[in-house]
């Protein structure tokens, strides 16, 4: 059926070469334990992966959403007719608009390990905060899905 867009819905998730990387900070901090004797081992290998599970789970636990008639980012809820253009950018331009023309009042939920983005113009007078910037793996759907939006219902 034309006309009516599912809503967006993506989580930033780690990639997994973080959860190798975390794997192997736990062996060898199971390896530093070891002389320590078994229950020294098993202790800090349990409290290791259960700190490196909360850490990763927690910071790849974000998530953009385009629902119910507001576009959530993070702890951000912004409804969307206080929104503007989205443009979807490519690792280049994403670059650009979180290092040298990046303006200190935007909302930025920014995840390094994603190269692209969506910039979104804010619109209402009474917020100061110029625009958003979203790392997402999927640049082009979030901003159909913001674009595609009935603003007028």
């Amino acid at each position: 059926m034309l006309g009516r867009m599912k809503p967006y819905d993506e989580r930033l998730t780690v990639p997994r070469s973080w959860w190798l990387m975390a794997a192997g900070g736990v062996a060898l901090l199971g390896v530093s334990l070891l002389p320590l004797g078994t229950a020294a081992l098993i202790a800090g290998l349990v409290v290791g992966v259960a700190g490196a599970g909360v850490a990763l789970s927690s910071y790849g636990a974000a998530r953009i959403r385009v629902v119910a008639g507001a576009l959530v980012a993070g702890d951000a809820r912004i409804p969307l007719s206080a929104l503007g253009e989205a443009r979807a950018l490519d690792a280049d331009e994403a670059r650009a608009w979180r290092t040298h023309r990046a303006d200190a009042r935007a909302h930025m939920l920014l995840r390094a390990y994603i190269p692209t983005a969506v910039r979104v113009e804010v619109t209402d007078p009474a917020d100061p905060t110029p625009y958003l910037y979203l790392s997402t793996r999927r640049p082009e759907r979030l901003a159909a899905a913001l674009s595609a939006r009935p603003d007028a219902v």
